[in-house]
């Protein structure tokens, strides 16, 4: 049997698999329930023999050695294939996502640009917004695709119009000097988009809404809200994330080349799919200059399915169980 995992900051889900990754069985555990990977693998495998294990762990893989960005933790690969006497394979969650979106169906994606036909093995663009943000490339290596890590979502904001430069000095203000896209496209980074928002505006917060801030979680609360249309500033706040979306996708499908098209992922662009689909994001994908009609013919999708990494650290535990 293969054992996956996906470790992120929020939320670990593990699942136990075939020999093929198809998964028989899976649970998820909050971060917060569990003092360790370990103690999530003891919590949930039930006695069975794991012939191989992957895990998609939100932070950089180091020599086989990830410290969890947003978790106070530190998962060895050494330290668990000892523990399952199993092959052990860490990846960069955003390299998990990336191959799990090469073994997902067509109708788990919402196709945004249909784009050209993609050239034969060409390269792919992964963007994923959710707790954090995580960025990858799929590249063929002339057999298979292999997922390049990076830590993408960390690099400096860069403003594409006036109301972002002064997000910008806003979000220095609350930060520091330096500001990075996962800043702003995240979570957290959607509730500082609505209180800059706020601010921009000058309108004081309805009282409703600080009930529904106050009693829910506070950045779906804002998504919600916006989608709904009952509120400026939320709505400025999405609309806003939207287009940085789009903007930084487009970024990184021109870093990698990326001829395969681009693949958006992550927890938050399901939930906000109607947003994401009125338009705004393609016209900053493909705002890019001089190479406009190159974006242009790229396929842009928004992937669905909630489970890509963790199908994606199955599969990927399927390949390095026969090698």
């Amino acid at each position: 049997m293969i054992l996956a995992g996906d470790i992120g900051g929020t939320k670990t889900i593990l699942a136990l698999c075939d020999d093929r990754g198809v998964i028989q069985r899976e649970a998820t555990f909050q971060a917060s329930e569990l003092a360790s990977l370990e103690d999530g693998i003891d919590r949930f495998r039930q006695g069975e023999k794991i012939g191989a294990a992957c895990f998609g762990v939100a932070g950089p893989v180091v020599g086989g050695v990830a410290a969890i960005t947003n978790l106070p933790w530190v998962i060895s690969e050494a330290a668990l294939a000892t523990k399952l006497d199993a092959r052990v394979t860490l990846l960069n969650d955003l390299q998990a996502t990336a191959l799990g979106a090469l073994v997902l169906p067509a109708t788990s994606f919402a196709v945004l640009q249909a784009g050209d036909a993609p050239l034969p093995n060409g390269t792919v663009a992964v963007i994923a917004p959710g707790t954090g943000l995580g960025e990858a490339v799929l590249f063929h290596d002339g057999r298979r695709y292999r997922a390049l890590p990076s830590e993408g979502g960390h690099a400096d904001f860069a403003p594409g119009t006036d109301d972002e430069i002064e997000l910008l000095r806003y979000l220095r203000g609350k930060y520091g000097e330096h500001v990075s896209y996962e800043r702003v496209l995240s979570g957290n980074g959607l509730g500082d988009l609505y209180g800059f928002a706020r601010k921009r505006l000058g309108t004081p917060e309805p009282d409703w809404l600080a009930v529904e801030l106050t009693t829910g979680d506070y950045n779906a609360v804002v998504s919600k809200v916006a989608l709904a249309k009952r509120d400026e500033a939320c709505v400025v706040a999405l609309e806003m994330f939207v287009q940085i979306l789009g903007a930084e996708a487009g970024n990184l499908a021109l870093r990698g080349l990326c001829t395969g098209g681009v693949v958006i992922g992550g927890g938050i662009p399901p939930k906000i799919l109607p947003a994401i689909q009125a338009g705004s994001l393609l016209e900053r994908f493909n705002a890019k200059g001089r190479f406009s009609k190159w974006t242009r013919a790229l396929g842009v999708r928004v992937a669905l399915e909630p489970r890509a990494a963790l199908l994606g650290a199955a599969s990927q535990a399927a390949i390095t169980k026969d090698l």
